[in-house]
Parts: C-alpha cells; sequence; structure tokens
C-alpha cells in the first residue's frame, strides 16, 4: 500500500490493516479549493498535519464543508518537497492511546503544500492568487512563538526584519512580512475581510500575531511603501480580526515503535526524513488522542463549522482564562517539574517518571493541592478534569516519546508564568504561601538542575536557554542565589518578599549535599 491518491483506490486494502480512509470525494474537494479557497495554513509541521488538519477532514467526511486547507510552509521548504508532494498531501494518522492501542486515518484535507517563498516566483504567485480571493476567510498559523518574533534577546530587530522593512513588500522573508505582503494583495484587491488566526502554543497568541505584523506594515507605511490606508485597514479589526486562541495537544517527533507497525502492516515508504534545517518529519504523525482548541469567534468574513469539530468556538476572555489554566496549574508546571527532576534522576521518557512515587505525588501536589486552590475556571472546562485526565492518561501515556530534557528547554522563560502566577496568587488572596512545598521543590529542583551534574555527580547536559550562563555564574558567587530568588523576572516574584525565598534556599542547599541527595529530598518531602 503506498499513502498517494492512486494508493488510496485499493480500499480493500487499507480496510484489512484498519486503516481508516476519507469519506468524501477527494477530487471534488481540490477543485472545490481550487476554485475557492477558504483556509490558508502557515506551518506545514506535525501539529498542523495532525490535528488541525483533521478536524477539517471530519468536517469534509461529515458533508460540514467542501473546500480543503491549503498549507504553506515558511520555514523548511523541503516539508513540501519531501513529505507533501511525493504523497500527495496526505497524512498517515496515528492516535496513540495510554492504553497501548493505536488508531491509524488517512488525512486528505490538505488540498495543496505550497512553499512560502518569495524567491520562488511560481510559488509566490500561487500565494498572492489565493490571498486576493473575496472566498477566503481564515490564515491560520502554527510557526512556533519563535515565528513571530521580530527582535532578539536585546529587543533589537532581527536582521532579515531589517532587511524586510528596507526592501519593501515584494520580495518579504520573515513570516510576519510574508503575511504583510499577502494581506497588502488582498487590501489592493478590494479589501475583503479576512481573519489572521494564530494557533501556536503561546500566551496572548494573537496578540503577539496582530503586533508584529502591524509593525512591518507600519514600516512600509514610513519608508513609502505602501498607503497609510492600507495600515487603516490591517489596524481595524472588524476589517482583519486576529482572534486569539489555545491550543493543546502533543504530537512528539516520529516513534520507531509506530514506524515498524504501520510497515507491518503493510504501508510502504514511512520512513522519517531529516531536513536540512533539522526538521525530524515523517509521511505520518504520531499523536496522544486528548486534544483541546479554544479559539476567539471573529471571524468577519465567515468560517468552517469549526465547533462541530470539537472546536471550543467563544470570547476572547474565555480564551484567555483557558490558556491560563492550561499554563498556570494544571499542565505546563507539572510537565516543568517532571523535566528538571527528570534529567537528575537519568529519565528518558516523562511516562517512566510517572511510575516514580515520589515525582508521582510532587506532579499531584503541584496541580490539586497548590494550584487548584487559585486555579482560573474557564467554565468550558473543568479544571479538576483536566488534571485527572493529564496525571492519569496523558502523562503516564508511554507511547508519546517525549523526554524530560526537551520539556526542560528554556525554562527561564517559563518559569515565571508557570509558576510565577500561582505565587502571585497567593499573595494577593493572602493565602499562606509558606505552606506550600511542592513547588518550591520544583523551583529548587531547577536551580540544582543547572549545576550540570546528576543525582549521582556526573556530568549531565543542561538543554539550552537564554539564561544559562548567566544563571550558572550567579549561583557560583556567595550571595548569588539570593540574586537570583529575589529576581522578580525570573520568578515572577521576589521570593523572599513573597515569603518563600528562605524555603527555596533551604531545599536548594539540601539538594546539593551530595551523589544521592536528588532522590533523598524528594523522600524526605514526598515520602
Amino acid at each position: 500500500m503506498r499513502l498517494t491518491l492512486q494508493g488510496l483506490n485499493d480500499s480493500a486494502a487499507w480496510k484489512n490493516a484498519n486503516i481508516a480512509l476519507p469519506k468524501n470525494d477527494l477530487q471534488k474537494m481540490r477543485e472545490n479549493t481550487a476554485k475557492n479557497p477558504k483556509w490558508v495554513h502557515f506551518g506545514a509541521g506535525n501539529i498542523f498535519r495532525g490535528f488541525i488538519a483533521a478536524l477539517q477532514q471530519r468536517l469534509l467526511d461529515e458533508g460540514l464543508d467542501d473546500t480543503g486547507i491549503i498549507a504553506a510552509e515558511t520555514f523548511d521548504y523541503e516539508i513540501i518537497r519531501k513529505i507533501y508532494e511525493p504523497f500527495d498531501c496526505l497524512t498517515l494518522m496515528v492516535t496513540l492511546h495510554a492504553s497501548g492501542n493505536m488508531d491509524m486515518n488517512v488525512i486528505a484535507s490538505i488540498a495543496e503544500g505550497i512553499r512560502a517563498d518569495s524567491s520562488d516566483e511560481s510559488e509566490w504567485a500561487k500565494l498572492k492568487a489565493i490571498f486576493v480571493k473575496p472566498s477566503l476567510q481564515m490564515v491560520s498559523y502554527t510557526i512556533t512563538e519563535k515565528g513571530y518574533a521580530l527582535r532578539d534577546m536585546k529587543g533589537e530587530l532581527l536582521p532579515v526584519v531589517v532587511s524586510d522593512m528596507k526592501a519593501g513588500p515584494d520580495s518579504p522573508k520573515h513570516a510576519m512580512s510574508v503575511t504583510a505582503s499577502l494581506l497588502l494583495e488582498r487590501f489592493r484587491a478590494g479589501a475583503k475581510p479576512i481573519a489572521v488566526v494564530s494557533m501556536d502554543n503561546c500566551s496572548h497568541n494573537g496578540e503577539k500575531l496582530r503586533g508584529s505584523v502591524l509593525e512591518v506594515a507600519k514600516a512600509w507605511v514610513d519608508n513609502g511603501f505602501v498607503d497609510k490606508e492600507f495600515y487603516a485597514w490591517i489596524s481595524d479589526e472588524s476589517q482583519v480580526s486576529f482572534p486569539w486562541s489555545m491550543i493543546d495537544k502533543i504530537t512528539p517527533r516520529p516513534s520507531d515503535v509506530v514506524e515498524a507497525e504501520i510497515k507491518k502492516l503493510g504501508v510502504e515508504d514511512m520512513s522519517p526524513v531529516i531536513t536540512n534545517r533539522n526538521t525530524y518529519i515523517a509521511p505520518f504523525v504520531n499523536a496522544e488522542a486528548p486534544q483541546y482548541l479554544v479559539i476567539e469567534d471573529n471571524f468577519p468574513n465567515g468560517r468552517p463549522a469549526l465547533e462541530k469539530a470539537g472546536v471550543y468556538m467563544t470570547d476572547r476572555d474565555t480564551v484567555n482564562k483557558t490558556e491560563r489554566m492550561k499554563v498556570t496549574t494544571c499542565l505546563n508546571p507539572l510537565h516543568t517539574a517532571l523535566a528538571v527532576y527528570g534529567c537528575m534522576l537519568g529519565y528518558k521518557k516523562i511516562a517512566d517518571e510517572m511510575n516514580d512515587p515520589e515525582l508521582k505525588k510532587l506532579v499531584e501536589l503541584i496541580g490539586y493541592k497548590e494550584g487548584l486552590p487559585v486555579v482560573t475556571d474557564p467554565k468550558i472546562l473543568d479544571p479538576k478534569k483536566f488534571i485527572d485526565e493529564v496525571v492519569g492518561e496523558r502523562l503516564p501515556n508511554s507511547f508519546l516519546p517525549d523526554t524530560p530534557q526537551r520539556i526542560a528547554t528554556d525554562t527561564s522563560q517559563k518559569i515565571p508564568v508557570r509558576f510565577g502566577e500561582t505565587l502571585k496568587s497567593y499573595v494577593a488572596d493572602k493565602m499562606d504561601i509558606k505552606s506550600l512545598i511542592a513547588i518550591p521543590l520544583a523551583l529548587a529542583g531547577w536551580l540544582r538542575y543547572l549545576d550540570g551534574t546528576d543525582d549521582n555527580g556526573e556530568a549531565m547536559s543542561v538543554s539550552s536557554d537564554p539564561m544559562l550562563e548567566t544563571l550558572q555564574s550567579e549561583l557560583k558567587k556567595p550571595d548569588g542565589l539570593k540574586e537570583i530568588l529575589s529576581n522578580k523576572h525570573i520568578f515572577g516574584v521576589n521570593l523572599y518578599e513573597a515569603g518563600l525565598g528562605e524555603k527555596v534556599e533551604g531545599l536548594y542547599r539540601e539538594l546539593k549535599a551530595g551523589k544521592g541527595a536528588v532522590r533523598s529530598v524528594l523522600k524526605k518531602y514526598l515520602g
């Protein structure tokens, strides 16, 4: 069996392999999309193929839509050449259940894959032709949080952004400049309304997207490339909206176990590829079953019936509350705690850590006992049930090859939100912050992790972090620890002023007491 349009014709073979096929007319869908495109998505990777494209496939299968999604890749053009084109834009979706079962189905809602490369005349012309179509309702993104950034860590404009601003809209390189340029095409063709939707896993994602696109557009106005009327149009959210969203689904790199199972079923050419930009990607996507997408319902030119595919369509405040619930209480703090302790204790998979009684208790305390009392309740999702699923199903799922080393990346940037917001709530609500133990253990554990040695005292790789060298250097100074613990930018609060500085300081020193100290401390406080 081959994952191509022609290969799908052998429906009996796919059925025998227990792989579900699309129910809609693929050729008709592609014809309809070419004539009247409704949806373009930037970012052709796994979260898009395994989650967002699957939502549209559900609408197509149920006869609730008749067009697909046009995928555009702004960063790694090899994804289109090596994963989209050879497989006719089809994806084999593998859902990994905590029980060990796998469900497989073919996603065929992607009508076309395009390289969003302004230096490629043919590909760029395709995108411009799509953006001037009145039928286009939405543009969405999964390009990671870095994809929206116009500036470096020092706050200075990136060289590529400076170049785009000086060169004008004809040959943009940065994803935000590409967006602004294509919206300019739409403005010049009649200024039909459109929604520009970030679906990336970052807080206030719509705000980040809007701010970056407007900054590029403003620079073009100032440099005389475009009229101020364009900037007025793109700034008017009744014409060009930037809805906020919250997305949650783990789609890790392709699993060797999944690849072997697919090959055993008789599907050919499923091996992953590694692109020149170090993207590890395969014709299949493996992912967990739980998934959440909450979107602010602000689409001035209409939209697909996403709510009928399981998307929560709501208002901006609810999106923000749902994001806050997940990031500050119900998932992300648990992930970070497991990451730093997992690295020190030699774990290679997050799932294996959930079989460790002390680590399991650590995340349960962070979520249930210390987080829930101050959780933001979005009402559309129940926070306790969300944690129940995280602790009982998602984190223990051994079929998800997620590593503590990956999760530990950029922890300094995550701490103020993942833990700092909860600490702020304790202070604001005048709650007994000194009663906390699991959150202080997580913070002290992170600082101990920065030492670069595991619990056996052996050298350990520390994941990349923009503050790594600064923090490691500070920890070597006599008063460095106090300086770090009093830094509001790192923890969201001055831990000493909040009432936790001495506790975290003490736990850190206990964790550094020698070989085996990390395990001893966990047993002492969590055993």
